[in-house]
């Protein structure tokens, strides 16, 4: 008798100091790891929500970069943190969506070992090439010098921020679409694929609006198309794929910050609520359109019905384009 009395002592001790602790976050920094190198859109979006998160809440928030496999390494870094609210991660729709389809060792499984906290932006993905060619670069500027360059013998080189990525199946989906050659050119992050591009090493990249927007403003590279079936509003000018008579191949990009499974339900609620603040704010929302985003938010359970969704039609993708990455 006094064992049991012992055991649920022990036990309503050890929820108490369990509450105690939720009510209690953060009481250290939060890591927020970021996929991709510093200069592209998920790097852009991550600091405006986290540096407004910490100014807001007087949060300590680490932003994290760790690039590589497409965005893979800092989701499988996030998988396996220890669930306790303290290391979150911004996935899109590149990681997230696509990682586990298309690698066979990713080491995570996006339902299975995470816990979506808040969808944070969407945006469409723009399709540049370079404002000024170099040398005898060929001049692309419409959907139609794309594809007429594609039909040529040597067809063009596109860029994307790395295997495995939307960018990536995506190419698989324009060849079929436009019978088109077209050699895909994996980079680690938006950041090196655009720097090619203005060099002359490729002729077009296929990234986020966001990614590109402040190249574009600066003259650098020239929109060629966006892929989702309405014109962006920051890129008003710029076509749609489909208006140009390439159809049934629309996309979007989205981004959206996650837990690890586990992370218990009350912190999850914290985190959900505080960057709900953040995302109705008038100049985060202002900064994230201005770079080429929508800032979405909405509620934990939302976003984790979104989720499982998303990633079966991607499932679907990822088997009908039969590509398999090491």
């Amino acid at each position: 008798m006094k064992t049991t009395r012992r055991f649920f002592s022990l036990l309503a001790l050890l929820c108490a100091s369990s509450v105690w602790a939720q009510s209690d976050f953060p009481n250290k920094p939060i890591r927020l790891l970021i996929p991709f190198p510093p200069g592209g859109g998920t790097d852009f979006v991550s600091r405006v929500v986290g540096s407004k998160l910490a100014e807001l809440t007087k949060w300590s928030v680490v932003l994290d970069n760790m690039p590589g496999a497409g965005g893979n390494l800092a989701i499988a870094a996030a998988a396996k943190a220890a669930p306790d609210g303290y290391t979150i991660v911004m996935g899109q729709s590149d990681n997230m969506m696509l990682g586990p389809w298309l690698y066979p060792n990713v080491g995570y499984d996006t339902v299975k070992s995470f816990t979506p906290i808040i969808q944070a932006t969407v945006a469409p993905l723009a399709i540049v090439s370079n404002a000024q060619p170099v040398g005898q670069q060929h001049r692309i500027n419409t959907p139609a010098d794309m594809v007429a360059k594609g039909k040529t013998a040597n067809g063009f080189t596109w860029a994307s921020a790395g295997n495995g990525t939307v960018g990536h199946l995506y190419t698989e989906q324009f060849k079929q679409a436009t019978q088109t050659k077209l050699l895909h050119v994996p980079y680690k992050g938006a950041a090196p694929a655009l720097n090619d591009v203005i060099g002359g090493s490729v002729d077009l990249a296929i990234l986020s609006v966001p990614s590109v927007l402040p190249l574009v403003n600066g003259g650098k590279l020239k929109p060629v198309a966006v892929t989702t079936a309405k014109r962006s509003p920051m890129l008003p000018d710029t076509p749609t794929l489909d208006e140009a008579g390439i159809k049934g191949i629309d996309v979007g990009i989205w981004l959206g910050l996650f837990a690890p499974v586990g992370t218990p339900a009350a912190i999850v609620a914290r985190l959900n609520a505080e960057i709900n603040k953040v995302l109705a704010l008038p100049d985060v929302r202002e900064k994230i359109a201005n770079g080429g985003a929508t800032a979405v938010g909405g509620t934990a359970e939302e976003f984790g019905q979104f989720v499982r969704a998303d990633y079966a039609r991607w499932g679907k993708i990822a088997k009908e384009s039969n590509i398999k990455l090491d």
